[in-house]
């Protein structure tokens, strides 16, 4: 019965989070407080889906291509050393509360030739199983929420240095579907990515050979997302901006170090801060919205969100730069055999606080290889993801 009542608790947590949305984006910060979140709907969007990305703090935009591209920059699989493969992958999610709450993933990519390659990807995120009872003790059954994503992608280089890649992704979030009295129903969107990599081989130090890269990754530019039938009550999908650079070197034969920094930003507008009477209560216009003291309205379209993301903030440039999220990581192969990884995550705490360790470690055969990462907060704030492992498993064809 416990855990019935906290998986139900998480559901109402995450429907809270994006059916209401609208109001979290339409300023809820008040004087006083330097707190304010940027809130989205579809928030499994931005789970890291693969233990290696995980494993070095949510790093990925311009390391060596794999199956898991899709997600961190598709512009690399045109750099992939593999004909094809395929990758699945699991991580765990409220792992304290619950135990079948996670993200499931699946991942495959065909490199057509020397200059172009295709991937599609099937991102499906599970809540459980929730059983409802009626007001009168009756059965109504068991109900599973989730949500998936469906992606595809052509990524071509232009030079022997510079690819290029578009994404298209079709997204299904359905949260409650009208149970336990919630007036609501499944919402849907689509959306396309844009992505850039940049790589170079370089010497230094007289190493066998070094490469460096740098990628950028418009992920996520879409419709708004709705849950109700109410006019208004549309909710920006995680539009992110995610760019950085890498440097990989071949020691020697058998060992290969590489170093990543990734910086992220959501690209959909910050909330305002409103005006207050002396009563507390919020002032409003004569046309019944909210009267703004600081920042910008957030009832935008979805391109004027992604410009006005970057002056927005109520408190102008030094807010602006709380909302830039990094990444740092490092990766070292044996032998192209055995890898050991470690990354560090950081996030503001004025915009969601999240600060943790990431530790992972892969271990390739032939043309398999499987790889896990765990988690360490670093902070006193609970993650959905604490102290949990996530799992990969790789085929490569050549």
């Amino acid at each position: 019965m416990s855990k019935t009542i906290l998986r139900y608790v998480s559901v109402l947590v995450i429907t809270i989070l994006t059916v209401s949305t609208i109001s979290a984006q339409s300023g809820e910060k008040k004087h006083g407080s330097d707190v304010n979140v940027i809130n989205t709907a579809v928030p499994f969007l931005t789970i890291a889906p693969d233990a290696r990305g995980g494993g070095m703090g949510d790093v990925g935009v311009s390391s060596f291509a794999d199956a898991t591209s899709l997600y961190w920059n598709p512009a690399k699989y045109a750099f992939i050393d593999h004909r094809f493969g395929i990758q699945t992958s699991y991580v765990p999610w409220l792992r304290a509360l619950v135990d079948d709450i996670g993200l499931f993933s699946l991942f495959g990519y065909y490199k057509i030739d020397d200059r172009s390659a295709v991937a599609a990807s099937l991102r499906y995120f599970s809540l459980g199983e929730i059983h409802f009872w009626g007001p009168n003790q009756e059965d109504l059954g068991n109900w599973n929420p989730n949500e998936l994503a469906l992606d595809a992608t052509y990524s071509r280089k232009f030079s022997d240095k510079i690819s290029g890649a578009v994404a298209g992704r079709f997204i299904y979030s359905n949260l409650t579907q009208g149970q336990g009295g919630i007036d609501s129903h499944a919402g849907w969107s689509v959306a396309a990515d844009v992505a850039f990599y940049y790589r170079l081989p370089v010497e230094l130090m007289a190493a066998d050979g070094s490469i460096f890269a740098v990628g950028v990754n418009i992920s996520n530019i879409g419709r708004k997302i709705s849950y109700t039938n109410n006019i208004g009550f549309e909710s920006f999908i995680p539009t992110t901006l995610r760019f950085g650079p890498s440097y990989q070197v071949d020691v020697d034969r058998y060992n290969t170090i590489s170093v990543f920094l990734d910086v992220s930003k959501l690209l959909v507008p910050t909330p305002p801060l409103y005006a207050y009477d002396e009563d507390g209560k919020i002032i409003y216009n004569d046309d019944g919205t909210p009267q703004i003291e600081k920042g910008k309205r957030t009832n935008v379209s979805v391109f004027q969100g992604m410009i006005q993301s970057f002056y927005d903030a109520p408190g102008g440039f030094s807010e602006e730069m709380q909302e830039l999220m990094w990444s740092f990581g490092a990766e070292y192969w044996y032998n192209k055999m055995f890898a050991v990884r470690g990354g560090y995550f950081y996030e503001h705490k004025n915009k969601g606080n999240r600060q943790y360790l990431g530790l992972g470690a892969s271990i390739r055969y032939s043309m398999f290889d499987l790889g896990f990462s765990y988690i360490v907060p670093t902070n006193q704030q609970v993650s959905p993801q604490d102290n949990t492992l996530r799992f990969t498993l790789s085929i490569n064809f050549q």
